[in-house]
């Protein structure tokens, strides 16, 4: 078992190959978020610090994704669906859309995406889906710290607005914390009103 990802599978490639990634699948608040990065021939010295974003603190995220953005030799870029319009497509349509957007952002046109998970996005492009590529491709996990981070920051500023909810927290899960502020203050604009569980306090 792998304990980094690596570059195994760009390197079963030819040409531009993107990773892509995406963070907020599950909240029942805030954007969903996908990221896509293509990686330079010549790796700097922090990529060897990445990992599947889960594995790592948020301080570390932080640290890598600003190391990442600031570097010009990485291609990357961030899609984002909005809660209203997540609500108005429903998730199966907004998790394609968002890694469309993220595509679509790159500065270079890629050859071939690897994606995270078993879930075919269909997009217009030669693809892989990898099950745990975060924890697999290097591509892949570089695209999950530019996810987390840049969702976790836009729940910052929603946490800003509504600081009850404990946001800057859970970023949206459906923690005790969550629930009260909902029992308690309702359902804002930012919660994604057709996720079961917000339904229920909609209805209250």
């Amino acid at each position: 078992m792998k304990t980094k990802p690596d570059l195994f599978f760009e390197d079963l490639q030819e040409g531009i190959i993107a990773g892509l990634d995406e963070a907020g699948c599950g909240p029942w608040a805030g954007a969903l978020v996908a990221a896509a990065v293509i990686l330079p021939s010549k790796l700097p010295n922090y990529i060897r610090e990445v990992n599947d974003s889960k594995k790592l603190s948020r301080a570390k995220r932080e640290f890598l994704y600003d190391k990442i953005v600031g570097d010009s030799s990485i291609d990357w870029s961030a899609g984002i669906v909005d809660p209203v319009e997540l609500d108005t497509i429903l998730l199966r349509k907004a998790i394609p859309l968002a890694y469309k957007r993220a595509v679509d952002g790159l500065i270079h046109i890629p050859t071939h995406l690897l994606i995270d998970g078993i879930r075919d996005p269909k997009l217009p492009y030669s693809s892989t889906l990898i099950k745990q590529g975060d924890q697999k491709s290097l591509s892949i996990a570089t695209a999950s710290i530019i996810a987390k981070v840049t969702r976790d920051r836009l729940m910052d500023q929603l946490h800003e607005e509504f600081p009850a909810y404990g946001w800057n927290q859970n970023a949206g899960y459906g923690t005790k914390q969550h629930q009260e502020a909902l029992s308690q203050f309702g359902v804002t604009r930012y919660h994604r009103k057709s996720y079961a569980p917000i339904k229920v306090y909609l209805n209250e």
